[in-house]
């Protein structure tokens, strides 16, 4: 019986630790995409990207006009032409179609790292701010609100405003949401 006890107690004792450590867990949710959305430098960087696509597609724009005059020329002399002048023809606009397919693709990757240079520096700061806030207000656990398209955290108290408190650490104030919508948290 006395062994039963010392047992009991143990385990009593055990359950008792495990509620004491876990009562020093503070977990925050954020959301790093809505937190950049507000910053007054996203403003300029859509600004920036912007001139940067409109010129990449100028660029690509001209090529492929160049292109096509150029298979249109070929078209109209084709008939009039030997079938080796032909051959070296197509064989041009084959590799001129190549290129500027090349280049399209060229300009696309060029447009993510552009985007990621501008952007570098906002999440930087973020990541840095939201770190900051963990440290100040004890939290031992922060989640990103989703990853890719699908939420991580499935249950947090509604009073961890962990969003709100890292908005007001980077002097942004949080935008008024609609009628009738959620808040953010």
């Amino acid at each position: 019986m006395m062994k039963v006890k010392v047992i009991l107690s143990a385990v009593a004792l055990l359950f008792v630790g495990f509620a004491a450590q876990a009562q020093d867990v503070k977990i925050g949710y954020t959301s790093v995409e809505f937190i950049m959305d507000i910053m007054p430098e996203m403003e300029q960087i859509g600004a920036d990207i912007q001139d940067y696509q409109t010129q990449l597609q100028t660029n690509i724009q001209t090529k492929a006009a160049d292109f096509q005059r150029q298979v249109q020329a070929y078209q109209q002399a084709a008939p009039s032409m030997t079938e080796q002048a032909r051959t070296a023809k197509e064989a041009e606009l084959t590799k001129l179609q190549n290129d500027l397919q090349k280049y399209e693709q060229d300009a696309q990757v060029s447009y993510q790292r552009k985007l990621g240079e501008l952007l570098e520096p906002v999440q930087t700061k973020v990541i840095n701010a939201i770190n900051a806030v963990a440290v100040e207000n004890n939290y031992t656990h922060v989640f990103a609100e989703t990853a890719g398209q699908s939420p991580i955290l499935l249950y947090t108290k509604e009073e961890d405003k962990f969003t709100e408190l890292v908005v007001a650490k980077l002097g942004l104030k949080m935008p008024t949401p609609p009628a009738g919508a959620p808040a953010r948290n």
